[in-house]
């Protein structure tokens, strides 16, 4: 990502509408369509500046890697726990530990090695272990806010099954997720390309704006695993050893 991207990030992540919640939502992904074992083994890959290990840290405890040196550091100030570097799909940490849970957030599309990432994350699961991940979702969605997060693609559910399975991987849940706004990011983002506007869409907005949207977004938590949207502008799945 641009170094203004993760300076945003490490800055908002902890307020921001949009991670706050997607916090919630992968807090009801884990709770309901994840088995964990008490004392689970956890890794986030790619954490970035951190702001999912709390949460995680509520399910078990937490490893995790990262590639960008500023982003190791500000996630290790954030949680206090040592991130490793690493990467994917061939540079993974912690060799010699597996894993009950691995999450993948908002990471495989920054990946040119998507199956062979997903590849590499299955050897590192535990035998009943899950991996549970989110991608932005519909290619024909992609924008400058892409570009400029150095994504490589933006995925279907049926194209990431597809590089599930061949990666030995399956996919027992997969959902869209952030439906309620897709209108009006949908429409948004097509004025922005008429106009021709370079204008970041992710900073943080007014305080009331920022509460109004997280409550829309988070209220998604309780569809998860009951009620599957047919459109949404992001993408989970939880994945299992086939």
């Amino acid at each position: 990502m641009d170094r203004a991207v993760f300076d945003r990030m490490a800055e908002q992540e902890d307020v921001h509408w949009w991670f706050a919640a997607r916090r919630q939502i992968l807090t009801a992904v884990i709770t309901r369509l994840v088995n964990l074992p008490t004392e689970a083994r956890i890794l986030e890959a790619g954490c970035g500046t951190g702001g999912n290990l709390q949460m995680l840290e509520a399910f078990g405890q937490v490893r995790a890697f990262e590639l960008d040196a500023d982003a190791r550091r500000t996630a290790e100030l954030k949680s206090s726990l040592a991130i490793a570097e690493g990467a994917l799909p061939d540079a993974i940490p912690y060799k010699n530990e597996r894993f009950d849970l691995i999450g993948l957030f908002d990471v495989l599309e920054h990946v040119e090695k998507d199956e062979a990432s997903l590849a590499s994350l299955k050897s590192r699961l535990a035998p009943e272990g899950r991996i549970v991940m989110t991608v932005p979702a519909f290619p024909w969605l992609w924008s400058r806010h892409d570009e400029r997060h150095h994504h490589f693609r933006r995925y279907t559910k049926s194209h990431l099954a597809e590089v599930a399975t061949a990666a030995g991987l399956k996919m027992e849940h997969g959902f869209y997720f952030n439906t309620a706004l897709f209108p009006v990011a949908v429409a948004g983002r097509a004025a922005k390309a008429v106009v021709r506007s370079d204008r970041a869409d992710d900073t943080l907005p007014n305080p009331l704006i920022n509460a109004a949207l997280r409550t829309v977004f988070g209220a998604e938590r309780h569809l998860v695993g009951r009620v599957k949207m047919p459109v949404g502008l992001s993408l989970c799945a939880v994945l299992s050893s086939e």
